[in-house]
């Protein structure tokens, strides 16, 4: 019998044609946004969370690769039937040493018409998704605000 998460997330999801902010750039660039995740907060070492960036607008020159390299904090909160996780650490880009701040907010839509939305993702000093992105429903699985 496997062990119960008591606050946590599960992500695998792809959202299309969104426009973000770069820290020190004017405006927006459009592209691509991936995420994975697999965060417990019993288990907050062997915690995952990764961010990818593919730029559609100028093909390649924002591209990135956000990894976390310390999961600090993951807090569940019931909204209705709905359950919002926030995630919040520290990571790398592109595998380079400066280590940034960031705070990921998931949402879990229990609907089923309904997406499941990510409703923000910081990158402090570097990247603001710059508002909710929608991903398909059963992409984000909140672990935590269920009913035991």
């Amino acid at each position: 019998m496997g062990v119960i998460c008591p606050c946590g997330v599960r992500v695998n999801a792809e959202s299309d044609n969104n426009n973000v902010k770069f820290e020190n750039q004017r405006g927006t660039v459009r592209g691509d946004l991936i995420y994975l995740a697999d965060v417990c907060v019993t288990t907050l070492s062997s915690s995952t969370l990764s961010l990818q960036f593919i730029d559609t607008e100028t093909p390649g020159v924002n591209n990135f690769t956000f990894t976390a390299n310390a999961i600090t904090n993951v807090e569940c909160k019931e909204e209705g039937q709905n359950c919002v996780v926030t995630v919040t650490g520290t990571g790398t880009i592109n595998c380079g040493t400066e280590v940034f701040n960031f705070k990921a907010v998931f949402r879990d839509q229990v609907a089923s018409a309904a997406n499941d939305i990510v409703q923000s993702f910081v990158i402090t000093c570097f990247f603001n998704q710059n508002g909710a992105a929608p991903v398909p429903q059963g992409s984000i699985i909140a672990l935590g605000c269920q009913e035991l």
